[in-house]
């Protein structure tokens, strides 16, 4: 099936290219590399997965509430525009926001798939070019198993101007740390938290294991870019950090902007800024655009990129507390969660093999 198809906004371009200029690095020193890089390259490898085999697809969305998310999290639970939707308007409403917000993770992971394939080509270390490469392959299969979860939603969304513009920065810069920088911490950073809120609130078994082995991959792929940020950063002069800081602001403000799903109000027919309006009031949405810096503030601060500036930028989004999070704590969370589910399919599939040989040996 062609996702384009599942658009309701029409003359939806079937593809997008963006011009390059940057230089295809070689590495003729083929050397050991970085003991950090090769071990996180070695794990990319023994963790690869099949999302065809992995994902338990016999799980249904819910025909009225697809990944069973709870009404209050709705920016517009508590407006009248909601309070006069009859029953089945809301169902068509609830299908349409939800794979709006998962239509935007499908659209994050290709970028993420060119962006990685654009630093397999850029960085200057064999090493890193390694862990790219199964980072490649990781977000190929990310961006089908959402592709896949999309189907079952009859609808899907093209890419946000917001992170459209956040993605063509990150690959016209000819500089490869750039490209990390908006990709690996920025984008995946946040995605992260966005994916854990659907693994933690949505009662649909397929959303959450979905949502949950994507996380397990992605968490590396943010380790990696902080390993190789953290190397680089320090050569730099204070001029070029200051560049890069200034950038950071601008990404996070412009990310944290981004969840306004105006595309679903107008497809809807609702009254789009009063809905928006609402949304940007809720504490719900409070909460959750604060809750998105969770992963990347502590990174910030790691890589290098933690002057007065940035911390009081950052202070003023009130999310500076999150650079006192425990990192290393919050991936072992997303190993343990990605790994519960395999307990439960492997569970599963022995209880339904253990059936059918019950009604085998009852009909001998």
């Amino acid at each position: 099936m062609s996702l384009r198809e599942l658009y309701p906004i029409p003359d939806i371009d079937p593809c997008w290219t963006v011009p390059q200029d940057f230089e295809a690095a070689f590495d003729w020193r083929y050397d050991d590399g970085r003991k950090h890089m090769m071990h996180l390259y070695q794990k990319g490898k023994d963790m690869q997965w099949d999302a065809l085999e992995r994902i338990d697809w016999s799980e249904a969305l819910g025909e009225e509430n697809p990944m069973g998310m709870d009404d209050t999290l709705t920016g517009i639970y508590y407006t009248p525009v909601w309070q006069k939707m009859s029953d089945k308007e809301r169902a068509h409403a609830r299908r349409h926001f939800q794979s709006w917000t998962i239509s935007q993770f499908m659209q994050g992971e290709q970028a993420a798939l060119i962006c990685a394939a654009k630093i397999v080509q850029q960085v200057p270390d064999m090493d890193a070019k390694f862990y790219a490469a199964t980072q490649v392959m990781d977000e190929a299969r990310h961006v089908e198993a959402y592709k896949k979860f999309l189907e079952g939603f009859g609808v899907a969304y093209p890419m946000t101007p917001p992170l459209q513009t956040l993605v063509d920065q990150a690959l016209r810069d000819s500089r490869w740390d750039m490209t990390y920088l908006a990709m690996q911490v920025v984008i995946e950073g946040l995605a992260l938290a966005a994916f854990a809120n659907i693994r933690e609130t949505a009662k649909n078994p397929l959303a959450q294991q979905v949502n949950a082995y994507v996380m397990q991959d992605e968490s590396r792929h943010v380790a990696f870019g902080r390993l190789a940020l953290r190397d680089y950063y320090p050569h730099l002069t204070q001029a070029e950090k200051d560049e890069r800081e200034e950038f950071l602001v601008e990404a996070c403000y412009h990310m944290r902007d981004r969840f306004e799903a105006r595309e679903a109000y107008e497809v809807l027919g609702l009254p789009v800024e009063e809905c928006v309006r609402a949304q940007d009031e809720s504490g719900y949405m409070k909460i959750f655009r604060t809750m998105l810096f969770q992963r990347i503030i502590p990174i910030v601060r790691d890589i290098g990129l933690w002057s007065d500036k940035i911390q009081a930028a950052y202070a003023k989004m009130g999310v500076l507390d999150f650079a006192n999070t425990d990192y290393e704590s919050l991936v072992k969370e997303d190993n343990r969660r990605a790994e519960e589910f395999d307990e439960e399919n492997k569970k599963k599939r022995r209880q339904y093999v253990e059936s059918v040989a019950a009604v085998g040996a009852a009909a001998e």
